[in-house]
């Protein structure tokens, strides 16, 4: 009896497993039947219109990975007209050259009629006119910030941070003012000043360009110690725009010390006041500002109870309670000779600039 899939004649002769054995291997997958030229109608449709059996498909389902790749061909086209414009107009171009112009320096000893009055910290600075003056960096008050022509506000206070930041470890650290490290002042400099700063650090000049102390207060730690880490400031901080790529912040202040001697034995009781009026001009372009550092371009310092003859090139060595300048005078200055200028001068400490315990 043939089976419900043979003719009731069996398998012809000659033909293994029949006709179906011949399409056996041919899958007619999903992908397969999309690929298709020919689509065929439904019998409605060919009911309906009496149209063929078969149509072609639509041009936009054949042209699918056509459109796939004339999108890819674009974005390659995209993406090398881009790399060509970078090349061409790149935003980081390396900075022009950068002129940083070097430190002028003037160092002003100011030497007193009598002898140093002395006492306790709290005493002189209340007798002094420093006694309403504000201890440490609260004494350096920042201006209001506002933008310029050329700079932002934040471009300003920017500025602004770093000149504080320069004047506070230069003048009130007392790492620095006792003859320590100087590298937080150094770090600071803007890289074209380096070379300068440090030959001033190691081989220190009255020349006007190499005198450490115009880049940093600091008194000999043989002679002077600090009888209060709390120095009095008292001053200002004004910014100007000297040109379309160039701010400058100027600083005018006076810091009042409290020193003794730094020999074992000596006690606070034993302290003086050390004056220092301090200006400097700091410079600031871009890259400064992006790097927070500065161009410190010219520094005039007169600080007393000081002697004359005393070379204040590396360090301050003070007068001490009691001390007193005598019959001092300051060093010759041969105006015939052009190899060593000396850039100091000495002037006279005013009685009124002691305190009066």
């Amino acid at each position: 009896m043939a089976g419900p899939g043979e003719p009731p004649e069996g398998t012809p002769e000659g033909v293994p497993g029949g006709g179906e054995d011949e399409y056996r291997s041919v899958v007619f997958d999903e992908s397969f039947v999309r690929a298709a030229r020919l689509e065929e109608f439904s019998a409605r449709e060919r009911l309906d219109d009496h149209s063929p059996a078969v149509r072609s498909r639509r041009a936009w389902s054949r042209a699918g990975g056509s459109r796939q790749a004339l999108i890819l061909v674009v974005v390659i086209a995209l993406a090398f007209a881009t790399a060509i414009y970078m090349g061409i107009r790149h935003p980081y171009q390396s900075p022009s050259a950068r002129t940083v112009e070097p430190l002028r320096i003037s160092v002003v000893p100011l030497a007193p009629q009598g002898a140093v009055p002395g006492g306790t910290p709290a005493e002189l600075l209340g007798h002094s006119p420093a006694a309403e003056y504000r201890t440490g960096a609260a004494g350096v008050t920042m201006p209001a910030a506002r933008g310029t022509e050329h700079f932002s506000e934040q471009q300003v206070m920017a500025a602004l941070d770093t000149a504080k930041e320069y004047i506070v470890r230069s003048a009130i650290d007392p790492a620095v003012l006792t003859g320590g490290a100087t590298r937080s002042v150094r770090v600071l400099l803007d890289p074209g000043q380096l070379d300068q700063f440090d030959r001033s650090m190691d081989r220190p000049v009255d020349d006007g360009r190499h005198a450490a102390t115009g880049w940093l207060v600091r008194f000999d730690p043989a002679t002077a110690a600090l009888a209060d880490p709390g120095v009095r400031v008292q001053g200002s901080l004004t910014v100007t725009e000297t040109g379309q790529d160039r701010l400058e912040v100027t600083g005018d202040h006076t810091f009042v010390y409290a020193l003794r001697s730094a020999r074992e034995g000596k006690q606070a009781a034993d302290a003086s006041l050390f004056t220092a009026r301090r200006e400097v001009r700091l410079r600031f372009d871009r890259e400064d500002l992006r790097s927070q550092h500065l161009e410190v371009v010219q520094t005039s310092l007169q600080a007393g109870p000081l002697t004359c003859a005393a070379d204040p090139a590396n360090r301050l060595r003070p007068l001490l309670a009691g001390q007193s300048a005598g019959n001092d005078a300051p060093a010759g200055t041969n105006p015939y000779d052009a190899g060593r200028p000396h850039a100091s001068l000495c002037g006279v400490l005013a009685p009124d600039a002691l305190p009066k315990p």
